[in-house]
């Protein structure tokens, strides 16, 4: 683990990843992020039982899957994948309603679902700035 700020580790990490692969197609990355929300569910239930935190913080696949979500959203850019970065990050930490409701839900399933509301929220903000603002 990463002392310090792990999930910002994590986001950055993806965002990295997301930059070095070719474009995928939103088919294409809504797979990858479909067996990764299957695997991070158990996965972080897994971490729940063995640590005994509602939300451990070894766990960062959850981080991944979020900004996987923002990305879907991005032009294939840095500017995009900055962006997509920085609108994730600040609703993950932030959570504001809806996000903070949904990580109320059990298990791994609450750990994973509010950085999906959160890589919503992110989302639809890429798409209005990229709508307001084409071309960039």
């Amino acid at each position: 683990m990463i002392p310090g700020a792990p999930g910002t580790y994590a986001s950055l990490g993806c965002v990295a990843f997301w930059e070095l692969l070719p474009p995928l197609s939103t088919t294409g990355l809504s797979g990858i992020l479909a067996a990764l929300g299957i695997l991070g569910t158990v996965a972080s239930q897994k971490a729940i039982e063995e640590t005994g935190l509602s939300d451990p913080s070894c766990v960062v696949i959850d981080e991944w899957f979020g900004q996987g979500i923002a990305l879907l959203a991005a032009p294939h850019t840095l500017l995009g994948g900055g962006l997509a970065f920085v609108f994730f990050r600040f609703f993950d930490i932030l959570k504001p309603p809806p996000i903070r409701w949904l990580e109320r839900a059990p298990g791994g399933f609450g750990v994973m679902l509010d950085d999906a509301g959160a890589g919503l929220l992110a989302a639809a903000l890429l798409t209005l700035a990229f709508a307001l603002f084409p071309g960039r």
